[in-house]
């Protein structure tokens, strides 16, 4: 069938970073699968697993081809097998043994199909961890230049998405960094005390492995140990059912989530301040905004941010469900959502960070327009303090206030009705009872005045909480190309 005539997912077509999805492919799952199952081998042989005449089953050669052949999987050989049989770890049990003919009689020797799927879905999801916080180093260190380049830019803020005290261009984006310093905290919780299922058998008994080492408790804890020590893990679960709790997958795709949130709030701002001309995202030099709309700049990168956050913000709930419905040791209704829900994911979350950087390292920002929105608000937040030095200079409070008060709604009632500017300075200095000098008023309604500490607070978060956490990560490889 040709590729044009079969669904293939978005996520893969267009959006996803190649080692995101190289991460959750096949060929990656089934290779971790041969891994565990040449680390348990490898942990009871050197435990000493013998028959009943005392002869070791696990063998050197049984091992050398294990290890030998751990990437060339004959996926054709699999599907075949599980087309017959349909059960797709027996149909890799056999397609492995096939390619290590002396390790057959080991191969998955005490366990159950869990001990596969459900350990490589930990190893997996640790990795896509890792990958996820390279990304979000990256978005960090574009926005720290960012920040740091216009920390002293004054900008209208808003609350309740009406203009408020002035911010500046650097400190907002600090906003955005915070953020997602929070999300790595969470990211690095996970990724240090994520636990490996490990070796528990069919309802978490450890029964086979028992049996295995003919009674011997210790051997069984030993065994485990040893596997979880060669997946390079520190922690397993210290009990299970079938499977590994499924509140695992519950906490690990809320950090997923949480990013993906983070992320929509940074695309949200970017799509409003693109629509008031003080920012836009990149836009190529052949880019097109409109097929019909010659002029149009759409912000297609932070909509798209937004599009996918809110597919992953909804499949952090299905986690959860999943776990709540997981009778007594395990049912199998988890499986074939989990196979959709936890890739699809971590590719959502790898896409929105892609874009995320490159949004933040080309970010272009106006000035002149930030100004001249400025200008339009800035005299009516300048009006406490015009009342407090007037009354410093000798002035009535409650006269200064009524001027002043009487002045604002005639100006604003005058911009309502199409004035091109806010008058309401030239107003106060036309009106003979307003008693500052233009000086004093030009002093007063400098933007500047009203920051507050921001260009400081950009110094200091980036000195004291970003800067540190970007220093201490690997340089990064060459960007990956933002693909359609």
């Amino acid at each position: 069938m040709s590729s044009h005539a079969r669904y293939s997912s978005p996520l893969s077509e267009r959006y996803a970073s190649k080692a995101m999805l190289e991460l959750w492919s096949p060929q990656r799952r089934h290779r971790t699968w041969r891994e565990l199952w040449l680390a348990l081998a490898e942990a009871q042989r050197e435990l000493g697993v013998r028959d009943e005449h005392g002869h070791a089953v696990i063998t050197d050669e049984g091992i050398s081809q294990m290890r030998a052949h751990l990437d060339d999987i004959d996926f054709t050989m699999a599907a075949e097998l599980e087309r017959r049989v349909r059960h797709d770890v027996m149909a890799h049990v056999e397609t492995f043994a096939a390619a290590a003919p002396a390790a057959r009689p080991f191969i998955h020797l005490g366990a159950t199909s869990a001990f596969l799927t459900d350990n490589a879905d930990l190893v997996l999801m640790r990795e896509g961890l890792a990958l996820l916080r390279a990304k979000i180093i990256a978005v960090l260190r574009a926005l720290a230049e960012f920040s740091r380049t216009w920390s002293a830019e004054p900008t209208l803020a808003y609350t309740h998405l009406q203009p408020a005290q002035l911010t500046t261009v650097g400190k907002r984006a600090t906003l955005w960094m915070q953020d997602l310093v929070l999300d790595l905290a969470d990211l690095d919780h996970r990724l240090a005390t994520l636990p490996l299922r490990g070796v528990k058998g069919t309802t978490g008994t450890q029964a086979s492995f028992l049996e295995l080492f003919r009674g011997n408790h210790d051997a069984v804890r030993a065994l485990e140990r040893n596997v979880v020590m060669r997946m390079g893990f520190t922690h397993v679960l210290p009990v299970t059912g079938q499977t590994y709790t499924r509140k695992l997958d519950a906490h690990v795709l809320g950090v997923v989530a949480g990013i993906s949130a983070s992320a929509a709030k940074f695309a949200s701002d970017i799509r409003l301040l693109q629509s008031y001309g003080e920012m836009e995202e990149p836009f190529e030099s052949e880019q097109i905004g409109s097929s019909a709309m010659a002029y149009k700049r759409n912000p297609m990168r932070s909509e798209r941010i937004n599009s996918l956050a809110r597919f992953v913000m909804t499949l952090e709930e299905n986690a959860n469900l999943t776990h709540s419905v997981q009778f007594f040791e395990r049912t199998l209704d988890d499986s074939a959502n989990r196979r959709l829900v936890i890739p699809e994911m971590f590719l959502a979350t790898d896409a929105i960070l892609l874009l995320m950087e490159n949004i933040a390292a080309g970010l272009e920002v106006h000035p002149a327009r930030i100004r001249q929105r400025i200008d339009s608000e800035l005299p009516f937040m300048a009006t406490e303090k015009l009342i407090v030095r007037m009354v410093a200079a000798g002035g009535d409070r409650q006269h200064a206030h009524a001027i002043i008060r009487r002045h604002s709604l005639e100006s604003g009632r005058a911009l309502k009705d199409g004035a091109l500017r806010n008058d309401l300075l030239d107003r106060l200095l036309a009106d003979p009872e307003f008693t500052l000098s233009p000086a004093e008023m030009e002093d007063l309604v400098a933007a500047e005045k009203f920051i507050g500490r921001s260009p400081e607070q950009v110094m200091e978060f980036l000195r004291e909480i970003v800067d540190p956490i970007v220093d201490a990560a690997p340089l990064p490889d060459a960007a990956e190309a933002l693909r359609v």
